[in-house]
Order: C-alpha cells, then sequence, then structure tokens
C-alpha cells in the first residue's frame, strides 16, 4: 500500500494508508501504518480509530524496539489483537523464539494456534492447530487454500502444540477450562474453540499467534479469517465521549477543561445522529482530505453537521472511501466506516457532529513531544512562499512535526521524533514543492525542571501617572512526577489554596496565565520547564491598582523566584538503543556506546548474532550511524526510540549554563 515516491525508493512506509476489503462476509477497514518509530504518529492515530489489530512480529529479528513500542500503544487504547509472525521463509527463521519473546519482553499472553511447515528456504505452509490440518497454498500468489492432512513427521509436535493452545486458552475462559477438564481436548468442537479464542482476545487475556510469509502469500487467508473469527465487530467496542470544549482559531480553548469530564456512551445505531472523529489530514488534489471515523449514526453527503470545538457548522461535501491513494465515491458512511471528505477545515482530533444535536467531542490521539530540532531556511532569496506553505501543510498533517521561529535568532525551526523524520520531510519539500533549503547543525529537545520545593513571596508595584499595577503572591513551587513520561507544557500544574479572597478570585486565572508563560523558559538555559506544579497559598491586592496584567506579571516574577529556590536540573531526552552485529564485534560496540554515555541494559547473542540494548542521551547519538558502520564492516544496524527525559551529568550541566550565558551576552 506504500505510494510514495519516497516510501519506494527507501523501502519503509512513511504515511499510513487506509483501504477496505471483503472477506468472508465482512467489510474490513484496514489501515497500514508505518513501522518506524520516527513516524509513530500514524500509530497513534491509526489505534485510535481502529477495533482491533495485527501485530506483525518478524520470524528472524523476533521483538524490536519497535515492537515494544507499539505494543505500549495498543496498550494504550486498549485494542484487541492477534499477532502475525512473518518471514517464516527468510534465512534464520525461528517464529517459535519470537513466540517466547512475545512472552518474556512484552508479557504478553500469547497462545500459538498455528505451526510453520518448514522454515527458511523450506516454508511450505502451516498446520492449523484448532483443526489439525495442514494449510498450503497453490498458485501463483499463493491464492488457492489446499487443506491436507498433518505431515507424519510433525504429527507428534502438533498434538503436543494443540494441547498446549487448549490450556492456554482455558487458563484465560473458565467456560472452556470446565469442558476441557470433564471431556478432554479430544472432544472439544472447533466451534467451541473459536467461541472461547474470540472471548479472550477480546478481553485481551489471549493474544492469537499465527505465522507465515506475507512476501510469498502463505499464511495470509488464515490471518484475514481470524480477524473475521477473534477480534470484535465495531458493535462490541464501547465508545464514550464528552462534552465539547469550544477552542478559537488560534487552536485555544475558550473554556476551562475539565479534569474529569463526563463520559457518554455512544449508540451502534445507524438511526441516531452522527458523531465521527477527524483522525488523520492530507493534502489531496482537490484541497484538504481530512480522514474521518464514524461512531455514532450515519453520514450522508450534503448533510449538515457541525464541528463541535468550533463550532462551525457545513454541509457534508465529498464522500470518498480511499483504497491507498486511489479514491471510491461514496453517498454515505455508517457507524463503524472510515472514509474522507474533501474541503473541510478542520484540525486532526476534531469531532463532528449532526446540526441540532449534543455538542460532544470524541477523546483525541496521544501525541508524544518532538525530541530534536533543525533551523531551516530556504536558498533562494528573500521571501520564498512555497516554502511557508509546505511548512504550514506538513504541520498540520503531523502533529509530531512542529515549526516555530526562534526568538534571538530568528532563525526557522522545524522539530520532530528524530533525524529520519526530519530528513524526510526536507527532502518531500524538495520533490513537492521545488523548495532547495540549507539545515543547520540538529538540536536537543532539552527540558528544564526542579528537584526540591521552593518558596515565593513576590510584590509586583509600579507607579504610574494614571493608576498603578499591584499584586503579591505568595506559596512554593514543588516537583511533579510526569505522567506517561510526559514532558510537555500539559506536565505543568497550577493549584489554588488561598482562603478568605487573599487574591480576588477574578484574579487566579490571570495567576495560572502568568505562571505558565513563566515556564516556557527555564532559568539555567531558556529550554521550557516540566513538571512543576506551583502551590499559591496566600497574596495581596489594591482595590484601585490590581488587575489581571498586575497578578499575571507578578505571577511571572513569583515563578522566576520560586524556580531560583528549587535546585533547577537540566533535562535531556534518553533514547532506547537498540544495535545488531555479528557477534565478533561485540566488544567495540560496547566500548563505542560507553564513550557515548550509554547504559548497557542487556545483551542477547542469537546464533552468530548479538542484540546489545542500551540507554544514550540523544545528544551523544549524532553520527553514530557512520561509526558502527565502520566499526562492524557494515554489517551492524541499529534502531532508537524516544525512552524519557533524565538529568544530564553535573560538568555537562555546568558547561551548558555557561555556554548559554556567553550566547546571551553576545
Amino acid at each position: 500500500m506504500d505510494f510514495m515516491d519516497l516510501e519506494k525508493e527507501k523501502g519503509i512506509t512513511i504515511q499510513s494508508a487506509a483501504t477496505r476489503c471483503h472477506w468472508g462476509g465482512y467489510d474490513v477497514n484496514i489501515i497500514d501504518t508505518p513501522g518506524h518509530v520516527d513516524f509513530t504518529i500514524e500509530v497513534e492515530r491509526a489505534l485510535r480509530v481502529l477495533d482491533g489489530a495485527i501485530l506483525v512480529c518478524c520470524s528472524v529479528s523476533g521483538v524490536q524496539s519497535q515492537t515494544i513500542t507499539v505494543d505500549r500503544q495498543m496498550k494504550r487504547y486498549d485494542v484487541p489483537r492477534i499477532v502475525f509472525v512473518n518471514k517464516c521463509d527468510r534465512l534464520g527463521a525461528n517464529p517459535l523464539r519470537a513466540v517466547q519473546q512475545l512472552k518474556e519482553k512484552l508479557k504478553l499472553p500469547v497462545v500459538a494456534i498455528q505451526l510453520p511447515i518448514g522454515l527458511e528456504a523450506e516454508h511450505k505452509g502451516v498446520i492449523c492447530l484448532r483443526t489439525m490440518k495442514a494449510l498450503y497454498f497453490d498458485g501463483p500468489r499463493g491464492e488457492t487454500v489446499l487443506e491436507k492432512e498433518i505431515p507424519e513427521r510433525m504429527l507428534a509436535d502438533a498434538t503436543n502444540a494443540r494441547e498446549e493452545m487448549l490450556w492456554g486458552i482455558a487458563d484465560a475462559d473458565e467456560e472452556l477450562g470446565e469442558i476441557l477438564m470433564e471431556q478432554g481436548g479430544e472432544n472439544l468442537t472447533l466451534e467451541q474453540i473459536n467461541a472461547a479464542l474470540r472471548r479472550c482476545t477480546i478481553a485481551r487475556t489471549v493474544c492469537p499467534v499465527m505465522m507465515g510469509s506475507a512476501y510469498k502469500n502463505k499464511g495470509v487467508q488464515p490471518l484475514l479469517d481470524a480477524v473475521n473469527e477473534f477480534l470484535p465487530n465495531p458493535t462490541e467496542v464501547q465508545n464514550l465521549a464528552q462534552p465539547a470544549v469550544p477552542i478559537d482559531k488560534t487552536g485555544q480553548t475558550v473554556a476551562k477543561i475539565e479534569k474529569n469530564p463526563k463520559k457518554i456512551p455512544l449508540s451502534h445505531s445507524f438511526d441516531k445522529p452522527v458523531v465521527a472523529l477527524a483522525f488523520k489530514l492530507e493534502e489531496g488534489r482537490y484541497g484538504q482530505l481530512t480522514f474521518i471515523r464514524v461512531y455514532q449514526g450515519t453520514l450522508k453527503r450534503g448533510d449538515m453537521i457541525v464541528n463541535s470545538s468550533t463550532g462551525e457548522k457545513f454541509k457534508a461535501p465529498r464522500l470518498v472511501r480511499m483504497h491507498s491513494n486511489e479514491m471510491e465515491d461514496v453517498q454515505e458512511v455508517r457507524a463503524g466506516d472510515i472514509c474522507a471528505m474533501f474541503g473541510v477545515d478542520c484540525r486532526s482530533g476534531d469531532t463532528f457532529v449532526a446540526d441540532g444535536s449534543d455538542m460532544l467531542a470524541m477523546e483525541s490521539m496521544f501525541v508524544p513531544e518532538p525530541v530534536m530540532s533543525l533551523s531551516i531556511k530556504s536558498k533562494s532569496q528573500g521571501n520564498d512562499p512555497q516554502f511557508g506553505k509546505a511548512l504550514n501543510r506538513f504541520s498540520k498533517e503531523d502533529p509530531t512535526f512542529r515549526v516555530h521561529t526562534d526568538e534571538e535568532s530568528q532563525e526557522t525551526i522545524i522539530s520532530g521524533m528524530g533525524e529520519l523524520h526530519l530528513e524526510i520531510y526536507v527532502e518531500r519539500m524538495k520533490r513537492e514543492y521545488n523548495v532547495d533549503v540549507v539545515t543547520g547543525k540538529p538540536r536537543v529537545a532539552y527540558r528544564e525542571t526542579i528537584t526540591k520545593t521552593g518558596k515565593f513571596d513576590y510584590q509586583h508595584k509600579k507607579q504610574t501617572g494614571g493608576a498603578g499595577q499591584y499584586a503579591r503572591v505568595i506559596g512554593h513551587l514543588e516537583p511533579l512526577e510526569g505522567e506517561d513520561g510526559a514532558v510537555g507544557p500539559e506536565s505543568n500544574d497550577f493549584e489554588n489554596k488561598t482562603v478568605g479572597g487573599s487574591v480576588p478570585p477574578q484574579y487566579i486565572s490571570a495567576c495560572e496565565k502568568g505562571f505558565r508563560e513563566a515556564t516556557t523558559r527555564g532559568p539555567l538555559i531558556g529550554h521550557p520547564m516540566c513538571n512543576v506544579r506551583m502551590v499559591l497559598t496566600d497574596g495581596d491586592s489594591h482595590s484601585v491598582d490590581s488587575s489581571e496584567m498586575a497578578f499575571s506579571t507578578c505571577t511571572s516574577m513569583a515563578t522566576k523566584q520560586g524556580l531560583q529556590n528549587s535546585s533547577p536540573v537540566i533535562l535531556e531526552p534518553i533514547m532506547k538503543v537498540e544495535v545488531s552485529a555479528p557477534v565478533e564485534f561485540q566488544g567495540s560496540i560496547i566500548g563505542n556506546l560507553t564513550r557515548r554515555r550509554g547504559l548497557i541494559v542487556g545483551s542477547e547473542t542469537v546464533d552468530d548474532y548479538v542484540n546489545i540494548t542500551c540507554e544514550v542521551g540523544l545528544s551523544s547519538m549524532f553520527g553514530y550511524s557512520t561509526d558502527l558502520r565502520s566499526s562492524t564492516q557494515g554489517k551492524g544496524e541499529f534502531s532508537m526510540e524516544y525512552c524519557k527525559h533524565a538529568p544530564i551529568p553535573r560538568e555537562d550541566q555546568v558547561k551548558m549554563i555557561s555556554d548559554y550565558a556567553k550566547e546571551q551576552e553576545g
């Protein structure tokens, strides 16, 4: 389903692609997502709107860092999954080792429901442990499925594997367990096994594992059958909405966001008012293409619908069903469908509801913070309109791709999830917009935080010709534990504990605004603060001179005072790095990683290859690919993903503060 020239050249998926197929009497919506961690937002938004997933795992490499990331994303959205162990035809294939790694590394309740018939060049098909039949795939594309008896040499292994499968399901399903105890496995019907497996898969207490070779079209048809048999249909998933919070044209909320909003269950009925979520934006030939998932009701072309965030009303325009980059016009879509609309001005995560119905909003997807930045400018002289157009489009399509202007240098800065992520967008600017650009040295997305409680007591007093400014705030700053590793502005918190109106209620929001503005630049190197809570305990005001501006300014200065008393530190992005190379290069690889301040987490030797897992600061990883190639004669490869932010070594912090001070003076 990869259709971009860059995807074909690099052999990787960059953008998710949607399609729809009819299989076994059911319509199945499919979204193919990238495997590379730099394009993790594509996986996030696909999992947000899908009811089930297939986790593809390599039979040779087993569980990789990308597998761990996708598993975490699936758990975040409570998505039931089937695992498909692919590439059983590759040299070094060992699907049973991959199954063991799924248990040990991901702690998944996996149950193998197939066995491969032969491996590597001898891979012929699979054994279905539920029917105890051998499945072979004939024809130029493996389109003909031949069901035969299990080869005599594999019968004992298949019998033992079936017994293990049945008890694995029975451990999670009481009903099947009772039947198994009373009647034994020989008397179980296929319907009883499938029913138990479906219950457990939907409840996420069992994860069925299937095997094959997608490239050779072996095992694909049974996998599609399993999607119908074990994954939930839209009516079996409870979807929840909440009251919409309106936003302005800049995307800022114009009402207070409740921490625990009321959850409203949606109906699966086609006759109820429509509720749909925009989960992906794309620039198409005819304007903005908005991908939506319909959760409730029916949406017809020409229906009047409302963007519940902005309140904007419009008629549903052209509706299309996507097949990768091809389109099929449709007149209506129903609950459970995925389609796209043309010409709708909206943001990713907006909810559309029927005109006149309740203003509801679906919970949006999780968007990770960027970990790396580059300065960028067009080679052409003056303002290039295509340059700005490209940046606007990419930042709108991809929430993890951020663009801002540095206040001091006035440079345009792009931020993303890694080197490849930014490299792809730079290349797309050249190909799609004919814009040649110059990029600067990569920058790391440092953060600053505090390590202890720091008190503040600040009075802001300014007298002018007319009414003056007066405000006083008292309280303390305290460190917070970031939820889910959050390091964005949302990780900071403001708490009002004033009593007796010492700070008038109408000025509390101004105090919070001043606090949040002050945390956009930390005291050490000017990077954003994270995981800081301000607790406002007391204050003072003046009947004439106090105002929102006075309290906002006062709280901003008080925050800076409190930060100096809270032992601030610099945090750097720590990357989880996995290196794979022939075992003879293990010593040089570990030595190189250690010199880069890497913490070795573990190593595993499989056949003649060693897999090393470690945690390294992102700033130390620039240029590592070149070092790895030279030290392993081009035989080593590595992958890395964001892990967490952690304090940098003391000596590095002192140097960074000194360099920042010199920059400010210069």
